[in-house]
């Protein structure tokens, strides 16, 4: 039980999903879609090339929506719309001090993202299946 005395969401799709097997497809059509749109969000975001400069900026560390600004040759308006395309991409996580706002690069979304679009094209996959394949002969 989760502390709202609620089941929590993987356990509830768990019975759900053991009371009508069908729907594990739908379910399974249903979480594609999102990663899908996730990913769509992800390279949204990225295809813009002072967002992405934003994304190597933080690659040092956490700054501040002014010290990015600074980086810019743009208006506060137009570098608030570039914050606000990557936070709903979920690269970046913004956290209020006083009166700044800092910004913090979520790596791992962008990693996420990137596995699944090469995975989506099945670049890797034969580096995945020689790894298995030489485990498996180590192995023995």
């Amino acid at each position: 039980m989760a502390k709202d005395g609620q089941t929590s969401g993987a356990k509830r799709l768990s019975e759900f999903n053991e009371h009508d097997p069908g729907q594990t497809q739908t379910l399974d059509f249903i979480s594609i879609i999102s990663e899908l749109s996730n990913m769509s969000g992800v390279f949204k975001a990225l295809a813009d090339p002072t967002r992405r400069h934003v994304l190597q900026l933080l690659r040092s560390g956490p700054m501040s929506a002014g010290e990015l600004a600074d980086h810019f040759d743009v208006s506060k308006p137009t570098m608030s719309a570039h914050f606000a395309v990557l936070r709903e991409a979920n690269l970046i996580a913004a956290e209020k001090n006083g009166k700044s706002v800092f910004y913090h690069l979520k790596l791992s979304v962008l990693e996420e993202a990137l596995m699944g679009f090469a995975q989506t094209f099945g670049l890797g996959a034969e580096r995945q299946r020689a790894r298995a394949s030489a485990k498996r002969r180590a192995a023995t």
